[in-house]
């Protein structure tokens, strides 16, 4: 404690000797110090990460750090974002791929959006009646099984094309990371290595049973160098090549050969027709912010935008957080929104009427609001609207860089490991997204299987997914930059997390973790996460008529919430992903 010293005039001093006011000069320049290694150099800790120059939040800690050491070479956050996709390709095969597709939502330094649309294709040989057998029956599971179930890859395609149009690096220097992570070998997590384990026991898949062995055919162990010897290989090839690195050359070849040969329909002409799409976002707002998401053939950002206009016709300063009644209103919310997705939502370039102007309106959301009874849970309608099926294993990463460009990125396989099928000599997984189209069509039924129009196969078709890459802007600045893997829940865990941040003002770490719920029309079930709803909120809610299924979690939310007037980055990584980082500096 510092004393004033009557002896010598009231001035400061210590029992050293030394004069207080050196004493206090030096612990203020310490505790300056502090600060500034906390909030500018970038501080990783347990809950959220200051940063003040860029930030990189995705399911890995060492990709993460390859976007963050892609910025600090004056990358830009496009290059950021393609040497942490190819990374992740390497760290997290389980969603991150080049086997895969997905959406990327781009804000520029002078608030100019766009969104890259790399989501995967159905082949030149798909049919509508693909997975049905004779009697016009879905036969179960072939949708999401075996090579059939791949669509054309896009994420080689799409991370080009934005590099094309918004990188500043050599593409080279930014796919070279992921080529040295792969030959040289990552540290093989626990996470991996019991996934390792897992699938060694049970996968049918000769491929997957091999993919994480090591040169003397032994299972890499938790914290064993694990090398992938072949993927670092094709990734050379992307390396020099570009795009045509994977979808004409020898990558193309091997691909379509592998396919012949094991019932697949993907050929080389499939792979050299494949192009990645720039599309305009979907655009909303709410109460004085704007909200910038992906459109069709993403039903995300459509449904988020809804359900945010659904909300702001609630008075929500009268209705507490997370009580009985605002669970049953955010479910309903999504209740309806969800059943105008399955109703009208497909891939735009195949001559389907999408009322996208009515459907994020704040008028239909004042209609739609109507039929709400705060008192009992409405019923789904099979014979009216449905749901589809998406997968559950993708993966999300949002960036920032000094100059406030940001990238909302997700990306996926479909299923944890895809169709768990791949070219050994290549070395990745190929995804299962077939079976994301409506499978059998004019067929709908209260289990949630959807016969809709809009998401029927047809050849080169891309099929409708939930992926919800999303930024929110205050005065044409990023405010937040959010998203989340979760086949079905992503739109409602994006939608919930925007709606912390924006009308409770949470932060970001708070907003991500706190309870989620989903509802996606059919199947008629309210989805909680366990351990986050109360007893007595459970029993509340059957007594209103809605029917509960509990889940471990639901998301694994990357995020970013920029601080503009303090100019400060503010990373979060869900704490259920355990390999999970936000890295700044």
């Amino acid at each position: 404690m510092l004393l004033k010293n009557r002896s010598n005039g009231g001035k400061l001093s210590t029992h050293t000797g030394w004069p207080l006011e050196i004493t206090a000069m030096i612990k203020d320049i310490l505790f300056a110090a502090f600060i500034i290694i906390c909030l500018f150099i970038g501080h990783q800790c347990k809950a959220q990460t200051y940063a003040q120059h860029g930030m990189v939040v995705s399911d890995n800690s060492v990709a993460s750090q390859v976007g963050i050491d892609i910025l600090k070479k004056g990358g830009n956050a496009i290059d950021a974002t393609v040497a942490t996709a190819f990374a992740l390709a390497v760290t997290y095969p389980q969603a991150g791929n080049i086997g895969g597709g997905g959406f990327l939502v781009f804000m520029d330094s002078g608030g100019e959006v766009t969104t890259v649309d790399f989501r995967e294709k159905a082949p030149l040989l798909a049919s509508p009646d693909m997975f049905l057998d004779q009697e016009g029956s879905l036969i179960k599971g072939s949708n999401h099984t075996g090579l059939k179930s791949a669509g054309v890859p896009g994420t080689v395609a799409g991370l080009y094309l934005a590099h094309k149009k918004y990188g500043s690096m050599p593409w080279k220097d930014l796919v070279q990371p992921a080529v040295d992570l792969a030959e040289n070998g990552i540290i093989l997590s626990w996470t991996l290595a019991e996934h390792a384990k897992k699938i060694e026991q049970h996968s049918d898949s000769e491929f997957l049973k091999n993919y994480f062995k090591n040169g003397d055919g032994e299972l890499t162990r938790h914290g064993d160098i694990w090398v992938q010897q072949e993927l670092a290989n094709t990734l050379k090839l992307i390396r020099d090549n570009g795009k045509d690195g994977f979808y004409k050359g020898y990558v193309a070849e091997e691909i379509a050969l592998f396919m012949k040969e094991n019932g697949g329909i993907i050929t080389t002409e499939d792979l050299e027709k494949y192009t990645a799409i720039e599309r305009r976002p979907i655009m909303g707002t709410y109460k004085g912010f704007e909200v910038y998401s992906m459109p069709p053939p993403s039903s995300g950002g459509v449904v988020l935008i809804e359900m945010l206009n659904l909300m702001e016709q609630a008075n929500l300063d009268s209705i507490e957080f997370n009580s009985t009644i605002y669970v049953h209103l955010v479910a309903e919310t999504m209740r309806r929104s969800f059943a105008d997705r399955a109703e009208h939502l497909g891939d735009p370039d195949f001559n389907i009427e999408i009322p996208l102007d009515k459907l994020t309106s704040k008028e239909f959301a004042a209609v739609r609001y109507k039929n709400i009874d705060l008192t009992k849970a409405s019923v789904s309608d099979s014979s009216k609207f449905g749901q589809l099926y998406d997968g559950t294993n993708t993966t999300h990463f949002s960036i920032i860089d000094e100059d406030g460009n940001a990238v909302s990125l997700t990306y996926t396989l479909e299923q944890s490991y895809g169709s768990e099928l791949g070219v050994p000599k290549l070395g990745f997984i190929f995804n299962n997204e077939m079976g994301d189209f409506n499978p059998q069509p004019g067929h709908t039924n209260n289990g949630g299987l959807i016969g809709t129009n809009p998401n029927i196969i047809q050849p080169e078709k891309r099929m409708l997914s939930s992926m919800t890459p999303t930024i929110v802007a205050k005065d044409g600045k990023p405010y937040l930059i959010i998203g989340s893997p979760g086949g079905r829940t992503i739109i409602n865990t994006v939608f919930q997390t925007i709606l912390n941040v924006l009308e409770y003002n949470m932060q970001i770490d708070k907003a991500i973790e706190v309870m989620k719920i989903h509802h996606q029309w059919l199947p008629d079930k309210l989805v909680y996460e366990e351990d986050l709803m109360s007893p007595d909120t459970r029993e509340a809610l059957i007594l209103m008529g809605h029917s509960l299924v509990s889940r471990k979690n639901l998301g694994q939310l990357m995020g970013i919430s920029c601080d503009q007037e303090n100019k400060i980055y503010i990373g979060a990584a869900d704490s259920s992903s355990p390999d999970g980082a936000a890295i700044g500096y």
